[in-house]
């Protein structure tokens, strides 16, 4: 199965093309430019340079959030537009997911994976993961917060909210905290990845019903929503 996938989550996104679940190539965007002036361009671009035509895909795979309001809206709806103009099938594919698949390099590695994606103000997006599972809802809080009731044990953290406040993770987490390497690696491959496995179980829905996935803040929440680890 021939997947196209694309990430506008943030500026420094990007799309890829994954066989089988494999991933044949990655391509970041131009973060001088912003996403809706690089789009559908650079879809076909990367198509054109694998010598893949448009109806040779089989399904497309989109990063649905959280991340930029415009960047998720121009990325959703390309890959709408896309799907629904060659009849092929379209998944969403969670940031936070993607960012915790690359942590293991394709597989979710055994130790705790922090995810965190910049927002605004100095909060984060984040989710935690144990064991491919996460372990919580998505939360938008200040990384402080999130350090505070993170609880013991080794971690390792990714995305680019990470390597923002990586100073502030090394200090309050000490030796129990691991950086992934690269720490805000491109998410289009991820999300190709794990569209490849929705398809293949069949769980996707109509293009048009892909939405964005919306992150709020709730303080109370995050300390009564985690669970133990």
């Amino acid at each position: 199965m021939l997947v196209l996938s694309l990430d506008t989550t943030s500026r420094a996104g990007s799309c890829a093309l994954a066989r089988d679940g494999r991933v044949l190539c990655v391509e970041s965007s131009d973060t001088a430019r912003q996403q809706g002036g690089q789009l559908p361009g650079a879809l076909a671009a990367l198509l054109d340079r694998e010598s893949v035509d448009l109806s040779e895909i089989d399904g497309f795979g989109v990063a649905i959030g959280p991340g930029s309001f415009t960047g998720l809206r121009v990325g959703i709806a390309t890959m709408q537009g896309l799907a629904m103009a060659t009849g092929k099938p379209l998944v969403g594919v969670s940031a936070l997911d993607a960012l915790a698949l690359l942590a293991g390099g394709g597989t979710f590695p055994a130790a705790r994976v922090v995810t965190w994606i910049e927002a605004w103000r100095g909060d984060v997006f984040s989710a935690t993961y144990e064991g491919g599972r996460a372990l919580q809802e998505p939360v938008l809080a200040h990384p402080h917060e999130l350090l505070d009731h993170l609880g013991g044990g080794p971690s390792v953290f990714i995305g680019d909210g990470a390597a923002r406040h990586m100073e502030l993770i090394r200090t309050r987490c000490g030796a129990n905290a691991e950086l992934a390497a690269p720490i805000a690696p491109p998410l289009a491959g991820s999300v190709a990845m794990a569209a490849s496995g929705l398809f293949y179980s069949g769980e996707f829905p109509p293009p048009h019903a892909i939405c964005p996935l919306y992150v709020r803040r709730s303080n109370a929440d995050l300390a009564t929503n985690a669970r133990p680890v």
